[in-house]
């Protein structure tokens, strides 16, 4: 194989490789299912977490794509964006994950069941939801090894 670069197959962040990984998000985080995508339900903020999903132990995960080689700043946006989800709801979750689900043409899926189920709960737990948030930051070259 022959090294190439996104641009030059003409791969585009938000309109591809974002994309690809929502839909495939059990290739870099198994378990894990996307609730939202372009999250950023807090006031006074423009930013927005690439995807955001939760694990089956009812841990929040970011997935955040990062264009430059570098990564910026992206310790301290791990830090910022953990604290801002970790305050989430069960409700806020499904409310997300329904505007998710409807985005994505899912409107027959009942959000709030199919977390429960993916979850294994009967009934939501606020005291175990969202205790913990991880995140994955994910480089240009590290998603093209």
């Amino acid at each position: 194989m022959s090294k190439t670069t996104f641009s030059q197959v003409q791969l585009q962040e938000r309109r591809d490789i974002q994309r690809l990984l929502r839909a495939n998000i059990s290739v870099i985080a198994p378990d894990t299912m996307v609730i939202a995508e372009e999250f950023g339900d807090w006031d006074e903020s423009r930013r927005r977490i690439d995807l955001l999903g939760i694990d089956r132990d009812a841990k929040l995960v970011v997935f955040e794509l990062k264009r430059i080689e570098d990564g910026g700043h992206m310790d301290l946006q791990a830090i910022r964006y953990a604290a801002m989800v970790s305050t989430m709801t069960f409700d806020q979750a499904t409310d997300a994950f329904e505007r998710y689900l409807e985005n994505i043409g899912q409107i027959e899926t009942d959000a709030r069941t199919e977390l429960l189920d993916f979850l294994s709960w009967d009934e939501p737990d606020e005291d175990a939801f969202a205790q913990d948030v991880g995140s994955f930051w994910l480089q240009p070259s590290s998603l093209a090894n």
